[in-house]
């Protein structure tokens, strides 16, 4: 008897889908949870296990979960680079996610300093190329992402855009719709600790044909737009063993 499918916002227990940049797992073990198994998931982190134990202790409980339900969990994830990973190289998806992506925290650096920011936008360039190769026919990539300044500089909807890629659907990103999740700052910086979730969204892109694309991921000039923003706020300075066996679960290219 084929089991009930079930759902949780924009998520299915019958898609595949890759959680990546994942923190202390606990996105992941929601969606596992709810839908009371894990078979039809993949998540992932950019750091080694041992590391993920040392920045998220609260990591334990959701990764002792995400086994016990069936999920592939991989570490070492470069997001920029995952559609040749060993592993990942030989599945497709129907839903990648990607939360609150982040190019990392240094103490001389404010989230409005033009240098981070141009290393945000280098981030999510690389990752929806890599992203936009492991979807399935009519696949989605997800980025739920604060969309205030200086945030909205990032110019998602472009970046997308360079990769072939359009926005089907925006959506507002309430955390209490996801029972037991807890952002993660992640980084070197206080990484267990959450962080502020003003005017979050989460950002549907899909594929678009070839007619549909009008610009490249070049279009978006650096230098031009931060010197919009110097102007209008002033200086930025202040501021595999087991694993095998899952691809029968999995979409295989």
């Amino acid at each position: 008897m084929k089991k009930k499918e079930r759902w949780i916002q924009h998520y299915s227990s019958s898609q595949k889908i890759l959680l990546v940049g994942e923190g202390d797992f606990s996105f992941s073990a929601c969606l596992a949870r709810h839908f009371g198994s894990a078979v039809n998931m993949v998540a992932t982190s950019a750091d080694s296990s041992g590391m993920v134990g040392t920045k998220h202790w609260s990591s334990e409980t959701h990764l002792e979960e995400l086994e016990r339900l069936g999920c592939v969990v991989l570490y070492n994830v470069d997001v920029k680079e995952m559609n040749r990973h060993p592993i990942l190289t030989r599945m497709q998806f129907d839903v990648i996610v990607f939360n609150f992506p982040h190019a990392g925290h240094f103490p001389f650096l404010r989230e409005r300093n033009v240098q981070l920011i141009k290393m945000h936008r280098e981030l999510l360039k690389s990752f929806f190329k890599s992203a936009r190769e492991m979807l399935s026919g009519g696949g989605e990539i997800h980025v739920t992402h604060r969309d205030d300044y200086p945030y909205d500089r990032w110019k998602l909807e472009k970046l997308a855009k360079g990769a072939g890629l359009y926005l089907k659907e925006k959506v507002e990103f309430h955390k209490k719709d996801y029972p037991g999740y807890h952002n993660k700052r992640g980084g070197d910086i206080n990484s267990n600790k959450t962080f502020p979730l003003n005017e979050c969204y989460t950002f549907k892109f899909s594929v678009i044909t070839p007619k549909k694309v009008g610009g490249d991921i070049n279009d978006i000039d650096d230098d031009e737009e931060m010197e919009e923003d110097s102007a209008s706020t002033g200086s930025f300075d202040d501021e595999v063993d087991g694993i095998l066996p899952v691809f029968s679960r999995l979409h295989l290219k």
